[in-house]
């Protein structure tokens, strides 16, 4: 199954947007997600802090900042399509 690594934080206008959008693409396509708040790890907040939300897909870095819905999708259906065949 596709994986979705969702890098965020609290207090985070853009994270609220991006999972809003995340869990609206979930209803229509099947994939996991992991949420990772990065204020719990220095190195973590190190590497995202000014980028977050960071998303990755099955390993791959595929948005970060302001996401793109319909990008987001996109990528998801070709994973999902990829792993069927």
């Amino acid at each position: 199954m596709t994986k979705l690594t969702f890098y965020t934080r609290a207090n985070c206008p853009l994270c609220e947007k991006a999972k809003a959008d995340i869990l609206e693409i979930k209803q229509d396509i099947e994939f996991e997600i992991e949420e990772i708040d990065i204020s719990t790890s220095d190195e973590l907040t190190e590497e995202f802090g000014l980028m977050i939300p960071v998303i990755y897909i099955d390993g791959e870095e595929v948005g970060y900042g302001i996401v793109n819905e319909l990008y987001l999708r996109n990528r998801l259906q070709e994973k999902q399509r990829n792993h069927i065949s």
